[in-house]
């Protein structure tokens, strides 16, 4: 498989570097760093060495002259980030440690040793559209950008596995829950909340357990970087607006493989979820890999105008409508014309699955494949409309 350059820019000092599995990290670290130190933590030998004596780490570094080590999985084994820290505060000059996780769970909530704001911190996310030769929207909405399952030679069997790797290799072997029939229950409920507004009771009623137990089984997902929230945009309000936050699941091949698809589950609602998901996903990735600073919310009213993002930053304020239809009426540009008087300085852009670019009421209508392909970071998402 040949190898595809991903936009992270990877700090020439040490850094974590988080993203779900199957994102490519370590794939691309061994073409990034090739000569650094890689140790791998699913390595079950070095991780019983590793485990029972942190301070062998010194014992292997001593052992090498190589000034980057990469530390894949670093959650499965916390203690080692107190020697890591030693060693950052003692060699001269000290050495660049790259620190992979697909869970920061442990490293959050367990009070490690975070080295001391020593270490930057990156995120890996599913592709870009423009990282890939040959960017397809159809099978981009049908089995996801999650590199594993995107580079596999049969997709649809890698993203039915994906789940389920995740069930077996995080909840369980860690010990997230108790009770995986229930939470795998609650993956199939929270699907049905993708790209709406997060109701933890509805959830709790969907699957048949208790709020708190829907709360903790949410921040499972958070933590496994399995899903993210968008805030409502409040700055400056002149409107009363909601206040319960947006939830995503992280890729939308992910979010088709949880949803339950059966005689009462309608097409296109799953394929406006998981068009409204890829958006997501792509101004998710684009604000983490730019260097600039960019917040990402979405924008609805107590009596019900919406705007599905909006992005605040260096970058100006823009806010986006998404469409899974392939022409534009003018009613569909209601709830951005209403943004954009509350917000003269807005600039404003509704994509849809048609294939041609207009200009109505001073709004962009985009095609959503050729937004995608011209988002990169560092560069204004709207840059290609002018």
């Amino acid at each position: 498989m040949e190898f595809l350059g991903r936009f992270l820019d990877l700090p020439e000092r040490s850094c974590f570097l988080f993203g779900p599995r199957g994102t490519g990290k370590s794939t691309w670290l061994r073409h990034i760093v090739p000569h650094a130190l890689y140790l791998d933590l699913l390595d079950p030998a070095l991780y019983r060495r590793l485990v029972a004596r942190p301070e062998h780490l010194r014992d292997l570094l001593a052992g090498s002259p190589r000034a980057t080590v990469v530390i894949d999985e670093i959650q499965r084994a916390p203690a080692l980030l107190s020697v890591v820290h030693a060693l950052l505060e003692q060699e001269r000059p000290p050495r660049r440690f790259i620190l992979t996780g697909s869970s920061a769970r442990k490293l959050r909530r367990g009070g490690v040793d975070l080295l001391g704001g020593r270490a930057l911190y990156r995120t890996m996310h599913p592709f870009m559209a423009a990282e890939l030769p040959n960017f397809d929207l159809r099978r981009a909405l049908d089995v996801g950008l999650v590199p594993l399952v995107a580079n596999a030679a049969d997709r649809q069997a890698a993203l039915e596995g994906y789940a389920r790797l995740y069930l077996d290799q995080e909840v369980q072997a860690e010990g997230l829950t108790r009770n995986v029939g229930n939470f795998a229950r609650f993956l199939e409920a929270v699907s049905f909340s993708h790209g709406g507004q997060l109701n933890v009771s509805a959830i709790a009623r969907d699957c048949e357990v208790e709020r708190k137990v829907v709360a903790a089984y949410l921040g499972i997902l958070e933590d496994l970087l399995l899903a993210f929230r968008l805030p409502v945009f409040r700055k400056r309000a002149k409107r009363a607006t909601v206040l319960h936050d947006k939830l995503y699941l992280f890729d939308a091949g992910v979010f088709r493989a949880l949803r339950p698809k059966g005689p009462l589950d309608r097409p296109s609602e799953a394929d406006g979820q998981a068009l409204e998901g890829l958006v997501a996903q792509h101004l998710r990735a684009w604000a983490a890999y730019s260097t600039h600073d960019a917040q990402l919310y979405y924008w609805r009213t107590r009596g019900g105008t919406e705007v599905d993002f909006v992005a605040y930053g260096e970058f100006g304020l823009q806010a986006f409508e998404v469409k899974n239809a392939s022409t534009v009426h003018r009613s569909d540009l209601r709830g951005l014309r209403t943004f954009r008087s509350d917000y003269p300085e807005a600039e404003t852009a509704l994509l849809y699955r048609g294939s041609e670019r207009l200009r109505i009421d001073d709004i962009w209508c985009l095609p959503v494949a050729d937004f995608l392909c011209a988002m990169t970071p560092n560069r204004q998402p709207l840059a290609g409309s002018y």
